[in-house]
């Protein structure tokens, strides 16, 4: 991980990054990513980090330092330690701002949530037809509602039974509900990537996500119904949205 003070013309290395038993860390099938970055409005001092085949990880002086905040997850057909401290594949993690000590986590197999900053975790998987999956993402309002998209499993990246479904809970887990209203409810096989799933801050908050078949979904209504805004691209990786005053 590197940092830049000057506007991104030189970058330096947070070295402790890798001293947080980065000897341990092994690439998953999809390779070694940093993917997620997210800083703790209430204490510029604090960050964490998400890294496929590695974990979680949480500094609180500035990057200097650096530990695996992984305490409760469970890699059964992944580590030979299925607690071990690192080497669990998370896929991604979720914060809303006014909640930094809640998080929520995607792995490769499980939906977990922690209420103590990452020092633990628990799983909120629930009545999810499946527990595999990429994005997570929080209502930009609700910090109890979270949004998932699950897939069949960790070889057949498309949603179960055929059927394109984002995932509500508006109890920070456990108790889900299907969307699908305005999505493809047959022969649908694609897939919705780690950063591929996005809200906005209008009230009612918007939701947006992109395929690996190149469409893009929209829901101005937190999720109760989809329209297609964009087809015909390539794979979407990313989606990002900002609501312009």
């Amino acid at each position: 991980m590197f940092r830049s003070t000057d506007g991104g013309q030189t970058w330096q290395e947070l070295p402790g990054l890798r001293d947080a038993k980065g000897h341990l860390w092994s690439p998953g099938a999809g390779g070694m990513c940093l993917h997620t970055i997210i800083f703790d409005p209430s204490d510029p001092k604090r960050i964490f980090v998400a890294i496929s085949a590695a974990g979680v990880f949480r500094t609180d002086d500035v990057g200097q330092t650096w530990r695996p905040v992984n305490n409760g997850l469970k890699s059964n057909y992944e580590l030979p330690d299925a607690a071990a401290e690192v080497g669990h594949c998370v896929h991604n993690i979720a914060m809303h701002p006014s909640r930094p000590g809640v998080l929520f986590m995607q792995k490769h197999w499980d939906v977990m949530r922690s209420d103590d900053a990452g020092d633990s975790w628990h799983e909120v998987s629930g009545n999810l037809p499946s527990d595999f999956g990429f994005p997570i993402a929080v209502h930009a309002h609700e910090p109890e509602t979270i949004y998932v998209v699950p897939i069949k499993s960790d070889s057949e990246h498309y949603p179960p039974d055929g059927k394109l479904r984002v995932y509500r809970s508006r109890t920070g887990g456990n108790e889900w509900e299907a969307l699908t209203k305005g999505l493809p409810q047959r022969d649908c096989y694609v897939n919705v990537l780690r950063s591929a799933l996005a809200v906005d801050s209008f009230d009612p908050c918007g939701v947006y996500f992109g395929t690996t078949g190149g469409q893009v979904y929209a829901s101005a209504d937190s999720g109760d119904t989809w329209t297609p805004i964009v087809h015909d691209l390539p794979a979407v990786l990313s989606v990002e949205v900002q609501t312009l005053p």
